[in-house]
């Protein structure tokens, strides 16, 4: 499983410790879940990563906001434009003026579109697939001329297995006015005129057994986590949600997550636009999987999570639930 935005070509070089490099020494190993340190000591580190992760992430939001105020009057508007993007719409907007919105100029972070493709590999050649794959993706998306951002790369441990899946950033040129799905095309439309990418995806489809693509943007109260190295596991989330309640959704998560990030550690939230409509992808990272069950128990003593549950799950149509362990050049490990 793989995600994509466009991110900065340089983080803030306080986070640059928590980065990935696009191409890892082990990169045509298969990962596995028994990969994963799994004890008190790893869980305890893993929990130190990740408040040194959002401790720089804040400091690094903190210097950038206040280079701001320094050098432009009449800040007081930017900094709730500032905050409303990273934290979601402004208080006190009215159902009715969104509702006369599509649903992701209401919900979503405009211009951070994203693919995410689904690989069923043959189960005899998963180590070929990772190979090839391995040797592409990452080269596609540091590829300045493609404007694409690896968000991560997963395998599906428990769940579909050999499942794998391949993504490329899909965000609009913002020099450009050409629409929010325009950079998909654009890319691909690039790539298929070089002479590797042709030979690849032949590859590709003699050692899979189907494949799937669908076009996401993030929930603007979760925007997606930048690269860092923390370790551990992921669970992606699926949901389908009953059609016409993805606003209804929308508004009851946004408040579920203040309750749940408390005591679980969220890297991002989608929904389709195109594809597989009214489907919603909540991903987390734990230690282990012990973790995960802890964490999600606690999660229960948390003011707002139980009237969150309550009222979701009337909307929910169908629900899945994947482990996933990183692939060795995912920027989110």
């Amino acid at each position: 499983m793989l995600l994509s935005r466009r991110l900065p070509r340089k983080l803030p070089s306080s986070l640059r410790q928590f980065s990935a490099s696009a191409i890892l020494p082990n990169v045509h190993k298969v990962p596995c879940i028994g990969d994963i340190l799994h004890s008190d000591s790893s869980t305890t580190d893993f929990k130190t990563r990740v408040s040194a992760f959002h401790k720089q992430l804040s400091d690094a939001r903190n210097a950038k906001s206040k280079a701001s105020d320094l050098s432009s009057p009449g800040n007081a508007e930017r900094a709730g434009i500032v905050k409303s993007i990273l934290y979601g719409s402004r208080e006190g907007q009215k159902e009715e003026a969104e509702m006369e919105q599509s649903y992701s100029k209401v919900m979503a972070r405009g211009k951070y579109v994203h693919a995410i493709e689904i690989h069923h590999a043959k189960p005899d050649r998963v180590e070929d697939y990772v190979k090839l794959v391995g040797g592409v993706y990452p080269a596609i998306a540091t590829d300045k001329e493609n404007n694409c951002h690896l968000v991560g790369s997963w395998k599906t441990e428990v769940g579909e297995c050999d499942t794998f899946g391949g993504a490329l950033d899909t965000s609009r040129n913002r020099d450009t006015d050409s629409g929010e799905d325009a950079g998909y095309h654009n890319t691909f439309s690039r790539l298929a005129a070089t002479p590797t990418f042709p030979k690849f995806q032949s590859s590709l489809a003699k050692i899979i057994r189907s494949r799937r693509t669908d076009l996401m943007q993030e929930f603007s109260f979760w925007p997606t986590s930048p690269p860092r190295s923390l370790g551990g596991i992921f669970e992606l989330r699926t949901y389908t949600v009953l059609p016409g309640h993805l606003l209804e959704w929308e508004t009851h998560w946004r408040r579920g997550l203040i309750a749940r990030k408390n005591v679980m550690e969220g890297v991002g939230a989608w929904f389709c636009q195109i594809g597989s409509l009214n489907t919603v992808h909540h991903l987390w990272q734990f230690a282990d999987l012990r973790e995960r069950q802890v964490a999600r128990e606690q999660s229960w003593g948390e003011r707002g999570w139980s009237d969150t549950v309550h009222k979701t799950v009337p909307l929910i149509k169908k629900m899945e639930s994947r482990i996933l362990v990183p692939m060795s050049w995912s920027p989110l490990s």
